[in-house]
């Protein structure tokens, strides 16, 4: 069967997975609220078309952070993708650097920063999580540097790990044929087994929970590479993170993975984007699934967006060549949409392309007296 958009890699990740691998990719947290609306709310949002207008030539190149790449879908961080496919990190590495995008590889990857730069050029930022041990963070930023990875993502929502009650019923564990590539010397590249999920329990032990916004600061000091603060959903922490010295925001409720019933963040993009006024770039993570939804993300205001689940299901079937195929299906259906919808360049995608539901106040019939 022919593979047409994205989300049918799902299904085949599902079959060919062990089901403690694909529920920990698939799974949200709680009642999985959030993780059902962070795809539905693209729903609200409708085009405003334009017309007869010369789309005979479509760019789509940006640059983020300095760094051209040739659309604005980057690769989000996901964890352990040895789970899903053998060469794990290195296919997405290879598929990103293929399709000329921004791959972000996770603090938890299954292949340590050495070797995913070793694949080859391409453009790459790094995830980080915040460790009790400082020195085990200074290092890791230091190798990632070395390593020519371009920028930090410092995830900030997760000073405890969200509850995951699919990881909880089958005792997440890494698999034992696996590590935590880039903490392999430290001591902290194994997961013991627990009475529940046993990422729950490693991130107990070793992730900071006392992480503030001095942190932001301190990870200056030992780093120039550029900061994207990942995981804000509010107006009021966009403004806290310029102040901290941010060199951008990803708007991100991490897959819906910690806190559940905050909103989808094509839902919080806007909120976001208002409250930054242009000083940094704003990026959207979570739950684009089709090219519209990455046209609705850049019409609300984002410089681009990032995809995580997408790539693991795709990796889970087909290796590199899925990861590829995803990048290759949301490009054409992005360059689709923006022909249809009369813009040329990023630069012409507007607010006023789009109507959302709450731009319109639903008007409610009065009641019978």
């Amino acid at each position: 069967m022919e593979i047409t958009n994205v989300n049918e890699y799902q299904a085949i990740a599902k079959q060919k997975l062990p089901k403690m691998v694909y529920d920990y990719y698939a799974s949200g947290a709680e009642d999985q609220w959030t993780l059902h609306e962070n795809q539905y709310a693209f729903s609200k949002i409708l085009f405003r078309p334009r017309i007869l207008i010369d789309v005979s030539k479509i760019d789509m190149a940006t640059t983020v952070l300095g760094f051209k790449i040739s659309m604005p879908i980057m690769i989000a961080p996901t964890a352990m993708q040895k789970m899903a496919h053998p060469e794990g990190e290195y296919a997405t590495a290879r598929a990103a650097s293929a399709a000329g995008t921004i791959m972000t590889l996770s603090s938890w990857a299954t292949s340590s920063v050495e070797e995913v730069a070793s694949t080859g050029p391409g453009i790459r930022f790094f995830q980080l999580y915040v460790y009790k041990d400082r020195n085990v963070v200074a290092q890791l930023v230091r190798r990632a540097e070395r390593a020519g990875f371009k920028a930090i993502a410092l995830t900030v929502d997760t000073p405890r790990l969200g509850r995951r009650e699919a990881d909880i019923k089958n005792r997440f564990t890494l698999p034992p044929f696996l590590t935590l590539k880039n903490f392999e010397g430290l001591n902290l590249g194994k997961m013991d087994k627990s009475d529940d999920s046993g990422l729950a329990s490693y991130v107990a032990g070793q992730i900071d929970r006392t992480l503030s916004w001095k942190d932001v600061k301190w990870l200056q000091t030992i780093t120039s590479l550029p900061i994207l603060v990942k995981g804000v959903l509010t107006a009021e922490d966009a403004r806290l993170s310029i102040q901290a010295g941010a060199a951008g925001i990803i708007v991100s409720n991490h897959g819906a993975r910690q806190l559940d019933y905050v909103p989808a963040t094509i839902m919080a993009l806007e909120e976001v984007v208002k409250a930054a006024q242009g000083r940094v770039p704003v990026f959207l993570d979570g739950g684009v699934r089709r090219g519209t939804d990455v046209f609705k993300a850049l019409a609300l205001g984002a410089s681009g967006i990032f995809i995580g689940r997408p790539v693991v299901f795709s990796l889970a079937a087909e290796g590199e060549a899925g990861v590829r195929k995803v990048l290759q299906m949301l490009r054409e259906e992005f360059e689709l949409t923006m022909a249809l919808s009369g813009c040329r360049s990023l630069k012409e995608i507007t607010r006023d392309h789009i109507v959302t539901e709450w731009d319109v106040p639903r008007i409610r019939p009065a009641p019978r007296l």
